[in-house]
């Protein structure tokens, strides 16, 4: 059952006075506090809320965007009781007796309307003990999506959450959540698909107007406790438990702008590496260095492409972190080279947690240069981690950043590729974290706990790129907050092997997507208990056709490799990876697509038919990138499935027959595949074969798979070839080509525009154009070296 938010002793605010205009917009006097109301674009409004009549203008590390930078037109008009702050897109009414706020589009659709309680009182905003509650309008079949990571439905509408960054499977971070629950609830149940709160928590809020399908979006600047009750059929209520309010809202109405706007305020993904989206090899195992490489030999042995090899918390030193266990690893750079001449990359974790030893150089040097977190009384906090007593950086100090920075970054020198950040929640096992303060003891866990993980990842970043300024670094993070796409993916935690949580990963990606996240994914075959070849099989048929492909379990489990279940799964297993490997330009498009929009690459088919009422609660499905969808099997037995098509005309990537949208379909899932279907119009660019590895790998053709569209019209999309590596692309060394599909009656034009200077490594001589129209398929070349083309053909 929803926990309902007790506002019973909250004082609200009820009128508002001395209203002057800013430059930037409006600002009242309220309640012995000052409101105001920043006209930032205008489609964004910003608005705050002092306390002791002062501002805090960087209330948390999310917020990067220049916000001087705009300067949007914006009128105020003086009426009966009400001010208005009007823009070209929307318009905050401020009601001066009784107060409330109301945001609305030109046309009066609603953004964000204040609610009223039974009695008729106004509750736009109220305060009790440096907590607030924000209480809303809503109807009751209303969607809502967003909030980062977050288990259950995509649709949030009906429920209530917590964010509040937790070690889920730790009992003692999760014990305030499960007491007190009813034994059906599985809220009290930390591996069910319903669990609340997890590892990454962020305020954003996309709420759809059921009558119209507008969207509007709300981001709280706050990293404190929250929690968004949903559940309420006419109202929804925002509770933070410190901090100040500060509000940013997003006038949509398409949920594509809402995204564009969040992450222009909170920053989007980097290009990546493109063997970061290849496919990643992880166990919680005691390898040594023999076996290592043997692992890798094995690989290349059974042909299974796989570009990354990840080691768990057993290569260190007692798990010291920045340390090797030296019998197991006698010598690392050697092992580092010989791997990466085969191909491969590898990538260490590396937790906050640093072992509390005088002695250990690490907790010495940081010690001498005071970047440990501290207790209120003066002593550096410990908690309780893989080592044992551990003490905490203290990343909320620019000093402490910068030494985590420069640790990561003789990591890296190594010959170690990436970096993987994990129990940053911050996980501290059975000694409570509240005692964790931060700034050198200046401010409160509460503050900071949601923050910790995204500072990390920031200070990781940061020495990555010191460390090798001309290469893309790669950090992988458990825990995050809002603007964690800026430095780091996120892969799910710690799921469970089961086919629920095969599901989960779905619903739970799309809501991270939809939080300016687009890098994600789960453990594929899961992580804690044990996979079977079934499941294992139908994990990686869709866990390959996710942003983030990594197979990764827990010790102690049965082995989860490629090979474990016989050459029957094996095989299958082989063709889902070299599937995802031929698939690499397209997909590397859609993460260019994100890093330039911020639009998810893993999206809910609501992002690109938000109109469609009928995807509204579809979250076993999804869109990769804009024209392939996806719809994995997540039952056990399973010999068909339903999957709805969306407006236009779909192909199906197996049978090539072609489906009218707008209608759901029977569609058979024997064990060597599950659905894939193209859009019409599309131009998926491939890979003709799948290498071993990308290292090293330019390709002399690139096959352009043409999806004949049924209709007249025009559709686009792009390839991007560059090094894959290196930011140099940043700089113009790339070539990428736009496609323009576009049929008049029965002739079909495919153009390719050029932009970019090419690269060293550039060796395309031609594209191999694949015509797919229903039930046919046609093969042509055109000879290209980065350079215009058009071609034609009559259908």
């Amino acid at each position: 059952m929803p926990r309902v938010i007790e506002t019973e002793h909250y004082l609200r605010f009820e009128r508002a006075g001395a209203v002057e205009e800013t430059e930037r917009g409006l600002i009242a006097a309220i309640g012995g506090e000052r409101l105001r109301i920043d006209a930032l674009r205008d489609d964004v409004v910003r608005l705050k809320i002092s306390r002791g009549a002062a501002f805090d203008e960087s209330p948390t590390f999310a917020v990067c965007a220049d916000l001087g930078a705009e300067r949007p037109d914006f009128e105020i008009e003086r009426g009966d009781g009400v001010v208005r702050l009007r823009t070209a897109a929307l318009v905050v009414s401020l009601w001066l007796d009784p107060f409330r706020l109301d945001v609305h589009r030109p046309d009066g659709s609603p953004v964000a309307e204040t609610a009223r309680d039974d009695d008729g009182r106004w509750w736009p905003y109220a305060t009790v003990n440096d907590a607030f509650v924000v209480r809303r309008r809503c109807a009751p079949e209303d969607p809502m999506y967003g909030l980062g990571e977050k288990t259950g439905r995509h649709n949030r509408r009906r429920r209530d959450f917590a964010l509040w960054n937790t070690d889920v499977l730790d009992p003692n971070a999760t014990a305030e959540f499960t007491a007190g629950r009813a034994p059906d609830d599985p809220r009290g149940d930390v591996t069910s698909v319903d669990f609340d709160p997890y590892y990454v928590s962020i305020p954003l809020l996309h709420h759809q107007d059921h009558t119209t399908g507008a969207v509007a979006g709300s981001f709280v600047d706050n990293g404190y406790r929250a929690a968004y009750e949903l559940s309420q059929p006419e109202e929804y209520r925002i509770h933070f438990a410190g901090g100040q309010y500060t509000e940013y809202l997003f006038a949509g109405p398409d949920i594509r702008d809402v995204v564009a706007a969040y992450t222009w305020l909170t920053g989007r993904s980097a290009p990546p590496p493109m063997w970061s989206l290849a496919y990643h090899q992880c166990r919680w195992f005691r390898y040594t260095q023999e076996s290592i490489e043997a692992l890798a030999d094995r690989h290349r042995a059974a042909d299974i492409p796989c570009d990354a090899l990840w080691l768990d918390i057993e290569y260190m030193d007692g798990y010291r972190v920045f340390t090797w266990d030296t019998e197991a690893f006698p010598d690392v750079a050697a092992m580092l080279a010989r791997l990466a001449e085969q191909g491969f990359h590898v990538v260490t974790i590396v937790d906050p947690g640093v072992k509390h030893e005088p002695g250990y150089r690490v907790f010495d040097e940081a010690v001498e240069r005071d970047v440990l977190c501290r207790t209120e009384g003066g002593d550096v906090y410990l908690g309780e981690v893989w080592p044992g007593d551990t003490a905490f950086p203290d990343f909320v100090t620019e000093e402490g950043r910068a030494w985590w920075g420069e640790l990561n970054a003789e990591h890296v020198r190594s010959g170690v590729a990436g970096i993987w950040n994990d129990m940053n929640e911050p996980a501290t096992g059975s000694m409570p974290p509240e005692r964790m303060r931060f700034g050198r003891g200046a401010f409160s866990h509460e503050r900071f706990h949601n923050q910790y993980g995204l500072l990390m990842a920031m200070a990781t970043t940061a020495g990555l790129r010191d460390a090798l300024p001309d290469r893309r670094p790669f950090v992988l993070t458990r825990a995050g907050f809002a603007g964690i796409q800026r430095y780091a993916a996120n892969w799910m935690g710690d799921n469970q092997s089961r086919w629920d949580h095969l599901w989960l990963s779905m619903p739970m990606a799309m809501g991270f997507g939809l939080s300016g996240q687009p890098f994600v994914g789960a453990d594929v075959g899961g992580f804690q208990g044990e996979s079977n070849a079934e499941l294992f099989l139908r994990w990686m048929q869709y866990g390959t056709l996710t942003p983030f492909c990594r197979n990764h379990s827990e010790i102690g489990n049965v082995d989860q490799y490629a090979w474990t279940w016989g050459d029957a799964v094996t095989d299958l297993v082989r063709d889902a990876i070299k599937l995802r490997y031929r698939l690499l330009p397209y997909l590397y498009a859609a993460f260019l697509e994100a890093a330039e929009t911020g639009a998810p690459v893993q999206r809910p088919l609501v992002f690109d038919h938000q109109y469609d009422a009928a995807v509204r609660d579809l979250d076993d499905e999804y869109l990769l990138g804009p024209d392939l969808l996806v719809a994995p099997v997540f039952v056990a037995g399973a010999v068909a499935r339903h999957v709805y098509l969306p407006a236009g005309g779909w192909y199906d990537w197996h049978t090539g027959a072609l489906h009218e949208g707008r209608r759901w379909l029977l569609v058979d899932t024997p064990m060597e595949r599950i659905p894939i279907f193209a859009r019409a119009g599309a131009v998926i660019p491939m890979w003709p074969e799948a290498p071993a590895s990308t290292a090293n790998h330019h390709p002399r053709a690139i096959e352009l798979h043409l999806f004949v569209p049924p209709e007249d019209g025009t559709h686009r999309s792009f390839l991007q070839e560059d090094d894959g590596l290196t930011t140099a692309a940043l700089d113009g060394a790339r070539y990428r080509t736009t496609f323009e599909v576009t049929r008049r009656g029965d002739r079909v034009t495919l153009r390719g525009e050029v932009e970019g200077d090419g690269y060293s490594e550039f060796a395309r001589e031609a594209f191999h154009v694949v015509v797919h129209t229903a039930g046919a398929e046609r093969r042509e070349e055109v000879p290209n070296a980065g350079t215009p083309f058009t071609f034609e053909l009559d259908v």
